[in-house]
């Protein structure tokens, strides 16, 4: 996997309040929309954007978002990075089952972004903050071969 052609192609966005929500859901959908994924992928990338930026936001103290797309031979993608300074995960496992929550929501946020996503990974230490970076690809497109591309 790598970022598409040109670096400048990434975007990064402000975590500070609703209205960078907001401005976040907008152009996950813009992007992901110009890159050519369907509407069903498009609401995916938005709701698992939503809620890794509202998780930021709420549990990191806000931070910083990056919207990066990618090239890997004909596939196209989007690659999600959310990155805040906030207290860190103390049990990330525990963190990404359904149902618990540390701040009064629903529990979902960190495992429903996983299971919407095809890549999921998160870097987070304790007091330092938390960096959690999704990506999905557009489906109907193979990958390559090995020693293809």
């Amino acid at each position: 996997m790598t970022p598409a052609t040109d670096p400048a192609t990434a975007t990064s966005l402000p975590i500070g309040s609703d209205a960078d929500l907001a401005r976040l859901r907008r152009q996950v959908r813009r992007i992901s929309a110009e890159l050519g994924f369907g509407l069903v992928q498009q609401t995916k990338l938005v709701t698992a954007a939503s809620e890794l930026a509202r998780n930021t936001l709420v549990h990191g103290g806000g931070g910083q978002a990056r919207i990066t797309p990618l090239a890997d031979g004909p596939r196209r993608g989007l690659r999600l990075a959310f990155a805040d300074t906030g207290p860190g995960i103390g049990d990330v496992e525990q963190a990404l089952t359904d149902g618990y929550t540390s701040g009064g929501g629903l529990g979902m946020g960190l495992g429903g972004a996983r299971r919407l996503m095809d890549e999921f990974s998160v870097d987070t230490v304790p007091g330092k903050g938390t960096v959690v970076t999704v990506a999905a690809w557009i489906t109907g497109v193979p990958a390559p071969r090995p020693g293809t591309g």
